[in-house]
């Protein structure tokens, strides 16, 4: 079925997107990349977005997890335009609702395992407030690595860690705050298949532990068909597939 909305009925959502466009400056033209994209995502879902390079994934995802603003259109969290807030604000949003796993980690390459798991409320929180809650957020961190087999490396550099161990540490991070939405660009891209499909049973663990709602950008079909909903994008365009 070819459609620019996934939604489904009145379901509730916890992320929606509207009529969203995005257009590029190159040279003298403007090209548009997204033409007009609805998008919905509910709570506790597991959702595959997927489709070929080039069809607009990685701008619509900047856009949802709100690192960049659309040309039109809407994107709401808690059903308010965080496009409409103060800067300050949708950063805060952001920093608590949403978590995010990238292919390639994005680790800071200076810091500790523990303390890349930190960084969001280290850079989200005034000093004062990080102080007041560092005991507790630096107990959840350390638990959650424990969780995940990494005990044995809190105070290892990402430079000291495999792939596998430095995707482990991402997925802490990402959960740091309890989000209610996980995005997780191909996440296992720059794994090797075992260490990925470790990775990935991590990750749904997680999810079915905590209930967040849990957004796939991915090319691999074989983890687009785990997913209780699969869309796929093309040209700009969002087509929305039965759930499986």
């Amino acid at each position: 079925m070819n459609s620019h909305s996934a939604s489904q009925g009145e379901l509730p959502s916890v992320l929606t997107a509207r009529n969203v466009k995005k257009s590029f400056h190159v040279a003298e033209r403007e090209i548009e990349v997204l033409h007009g994209v609805d998008f919905t995502l509910h709570p506790g879902e597991i959702l595959a977005l997927t489709g070929p390079s080039g069809a607009g994934k990685s701008t619509l995802l900047h856009i949802l997890g709100l690192l960049d603003r659309p040309t039109t259109g809407s994107v709401s969290l808690d059903e308010r335009n965080a496009w409409e807030l103060p800067n300050e604000e949708r950063a805060r949003l952001r920093n608590r609702k949403i978590g995010f796993v990238f292919q390639f980690y994005h680790l800071i390459s200076e810091l500790t395992a523990l303390e890349n798991v930190l960084l969001p409320a280290m850079v989200g929180e005034a000093t004062g407030e990080y102080r007041k809650n560092r005991s507790r957020h630096e107990s959840a961190a350390r638990g959650m690595l424990t969780n995940f087999g990494l005990a044995e490396r809190l105070t290892h550099r990402p430079a000291q860690l495999s792939g596998g161990e430095r995707q482990r540490v991402a997925l802490a991070r990402a959960l740091l705050y309890d989000p209610p939405i996980v995005i997780a660009d191909e996440p296992t891209g720059n794994l090797d298949r075992a260490t990925g499909e470790r990775v990935l049973e991590l990750l749904f663990r997680e999810q079915a532990e905590r209930k967040f709602s849990l957004l796939f950008v991915t090319h691999d079909e074989r983890l687009a068909v785990r997913c209780q909903r699969q869309m796929v994008m093309v040209d700009g365009l969002v087509h929305s597939n039965a759930a499986v």
